[in-house]
């Protein structure tokens, strides 16, 4: 109705995902650079939370539109309360997989073969997990199962969860998820935009479906948006349609505060209570949003060598695991057992030390990133 008055090609303000209407505010852009620093490591789990309507599916919407689908497979999933079992099925469904029989073997062995296939044709495959705080907590134990899928010593399958705050709260502090926890390898907490995006926002919007100032603002309205709203999208989205509903029904071109007072009135009567925002949390340096352009580009060369000299002492550890297995087996062992038990013990300790050594690496290449952002910026 709205959109014919005003002259406009659609409906900018619906409240479905849609990555068309994608705004990048500050803490979106945040969530983008560690996803696509969480994407290029090419395994382990990526968790984005955030409130009711804070752009979480809108986020990944927009990431996986600019992704080279011929290098990477991605399959979706909204969960309800699943056991691990339902689960299983679930993810082959959403891979579009045919399963013979209904049993979890039957399930795991066709998503195996399948990542498989995938990586033997060059993709990569990521699970996009949607709502994971209705997960139980042995679901995402079997999702961390699926991580274990491997070809030699590349993972086939990484994972992307996203879910509420209280996700957040039982993923980090859930005594029986310490090994997931392990394997997180990027987070955040997609936050409400702030009080001067807010106009932004509505104009980005707008001008997507061929707004010409057709109406205009009162300025006083985008405060009283964020006030009501707390910045949050979806909110604004509900907020910002009724106001020009009710500018085309009253046939205004210039929206103005009493009219969103009559709104906010209304909503309020429907059941639909405004809330104030709530104050941010800190969060660690993000790398830029240019990273996302080589989320699934070739790791760096020096990053290379060292995953490559890791991945060698990993096959010396295997091979003097085995050497140690076959000596059990032998009738006598002496001092030869002793000798690769002290091996292996060096061995483990070595493989922690370069894990260490290249977390810390790539931290300080983001913190370089990004303060080099900054300093063109003020430049």
């Amino acid at each position: 109705m709205f959109d014919e008055f005003y002259g406009l090609t659609g409906r900018p303000f619906q409240l479905t995902p849609d990555p068309a209407f994608y705004f990048e505010s500050l803490t979106h852009r945040k969530a983008l650079s560690y996803l696509s620093y969480g994407l290029a490591q090419s395994e382990g789990f990526v968790v984005i939370t955030g409130e009711v309507g804070a752009g979480k599916s809108t986020l990944v919407a927009y990431l996986m539109a600019t992704i080279d689908a011929a290098r990477l497979t991605a399959a979706q999933i909204v969960t309800s309360r699943l056991d691990s079992e339902e689960l299983v099925h679930v993810v082959a469904q959403a891979f579009g997989l045919q399963v013979q029989g209904h049993d979890k073997a039957s399930a795991l062995g066709a998503i195996e073969g399948f990542l498989h296939d995938e990586a033997r044709a060059g993709r990569r495959c990521l699970l996009i997990v949607d709502e994971s705080q209705n997960l139980s907590i042995g679901a995402l134990e079997e999702l961390r199962m699926l991580s274990n899928f491997q070809l030699g010593s590349h993972p086939l399958l990484q994972t992307l969860l996203l879910g509420q705050p209280e996700f957040r709260e039982t993923l980090f502090e859930h005594p029986e998820l310490e090994q997931l926890r392990q394997r997180v390898i990027a987070t955040h907490h997609l936050e409400a935009m702030e009080a001067n995006e807010v106009q932004a926002y509505i104009e980005h919007r707008l001008k997507r479906v061929g707004w010409m100032g057709n109406p205009s603002f009162d300025q006083r309205v985008f405060a009283d948006i964020y006030a009501a709203t707390g910045g949050v999208p979806r909110r604004i989205n509900q907020i910002v349609n009724r106001l020009l509903m009710l500018g085309a029904v009253d046939k205004r071109s210039r929206l103005e505060a009493a009219m969103l007072q009559q709104v906010l009135h209304e909503l309020s009567r429907d059941g639909a209570p405004a809330r104030m925002p709530t104050p941010p949390a800190a969060e660690p340096a993000p790398l830029s949003p240019e990273a996302l352009a080589a989320v699934v580009a070739p790791v760096n060369p020096g990053f290379a060598a060292a995953l490559a000299q890791a991945d060698a002492q990993i096959a010396e550890l295997q091979h003097a695991i085995i050497e140690l297995a076959n000596k059990a087996e032998a009738p006598t062992m002496g001092g030869e057992m002793a000798i690769l038990q002290d091996r292996v013990s060096v061995l483990e300790g070595q493989l922690l030390e370069q894990e260490r050594a290249i977390r810390h690496t790539l931290t300080m290449l983001i913190e370089w990133i990004e303060t080099e952002n900054d300093a063109r910026a003020a430049a």
